[in-house]
């Protein structure tokens, strides 16, 4: 069966401040979508937040990038915006940089991630999303799953993996791509995916069946708007089993939290906490940076689940490696590398501050 996988996110408002989502917002977004699935526009849905981020699963057979489809989710959005605004929510459409649909959400704020599938016998899907930090922060994990047999043990054992994967990695900046090809290539790949700021992972593929593995958002928000007005908060959708990895092998990166950009105003460094939908409720200095796991098996199109993937007290020791690790780099305040590198901090609220001080600065002598 040919299935399309759509998961597409905002922020159209925060409870309280930048922590949660208020449950009226979530029940709007969900009548909206039982309304589609009931006219045949979805053969399924789940409605879900990581943070204060609203996040819409979606499976149909209308292929990526449908226009039916990216309307729907931008005028749940908008309908959920009016109920943040009604209930004063801290930044109610905050993701949503237009009031015109333009055929696609792409550019206009919220975050998407699409595959096209033939549905398998067994198809097991994870969901990530993340509340708090920024599009590259899926680099370290995709890695460590399709690349790294240390994590991924099946990359050595399992015969219908042994031949690797192939990342397409996007630079956000440049508007550019490339295809690099593991395991021969991973020291390229690296150039690229060791900086995160700049280059994010958007899909991976198996290179023998040319079948899609993952895909995950790449937009940056602040680079459309052209202004600080959140995060990117990326979701990553990822395929396991058979001739994919595991779901315990795409889970195990999470296993040790690793530092991310986001945060408070989006303009620190901070660990990446696993975590169940009920705790990802990012509410120490605005974070720690938040991730959940929803996995899903499709059945017909239909989304079996979710099971919270993250709600296991395996996760423990990387929630408490995390809070030790936000101690740390919560002792060095306004300093690097805690605080963005001045590079990096282009698209925040600073600019506005050294703007105020240009005039102080004078040449030495």
């Amino acid at each position: 069966m040919k299935l399309t996988l759509s998961v597409i996110k905002a922020d159209i408002g925060g409870y309280v401040g930048h922590c949660s989502s208020h449950p009226d917002v979530l029940t709007r977004a969900e009548k909206n979508m039982a309304a589609a699935k009931k006219a045949g526009t979805l053969i399924d849905y789940h409605v879900t937040r990581c943070g204060d981020d609203l996040q819409l699963i979606m499976t149909h057979q209308k292929g990526e990038e449908n226009g039916e489809i990216h309307k729907l989710s931008w005028d749940t959005f908008l309908a959920c915006t009016d109920v943040a605004k009604k209930l004063k929510l801290h930044g109610a459409g905050q993701d949503l940089l237009s009031d015109a649909f333009s055929g696609n959400v792409k550019g206009m704020g919220p975050g998407v991630a699409e595959m096209e599938i033939e549905e398998r016998d067994a198809e097991s899907i994870v969901i990530f999303m993340a509340d708090k930090t920024a599009s590259g922060a899926f680099n370290l994990p995709l890695y460590k799953i399709f690349a790294d047999p240390f994590n991924t043990v099946g990359l050595v054992i399992a015969g219908n993996m042994h031949g690797g994967f192939a990342f397409e990695i996007h630079d956000v900046k440049e508007h550019k791509k490339v295809m690099l090809n593991a395991p021969e290539e991973i020291y390229d790949m690296l150039v690229f995916l060791g900086a995160p700021s700049r280059y994010a992972v958007k899909a991976v593929f198996h290179r023998e069946t040319k079948d899609i593995a993952a895909v995950s958002s790449t937009q940056r928000l602040s680079m459309m708007a052209g202004r600080y007005v959140g995060k990117d908060d990326p979701v990553c959708i990822v395929r396991c089993q058979g001739y994919f990895p595991a779901v315990g092998e795409v889970l195990e990166p999470f296993a040790g939290p690793n530092i991310v950009e986001g945060w408070m105003r989006g303009s620190h460094h901070g660990p990446l906490m696993p975590t169940s939908v009920a705790q990802s409720n990012p509410t120490r200095f605005d974070g720690p940076p938040r991730i959940i796991a929803a996995g899903f098996q499709l059945s017909g199109g239909m989304l079996v689940g979710p099971n919270d993937l993250f709600d296991d007290p395996a996760f423990d020791n990387a929630r408490k490696q995390a809070n030790d690790i936000a101690d740390i780099l919560r002792r060095m305040g306004p300093f690097e590398p805690h605080r963005l590198p001045l590079e990096e901090m282009e698209y925040t609220t600073l600019p506005q501050v050294m703007k105020k001080l240009k005039g102080r600065l004078i040449d030495l002598d």
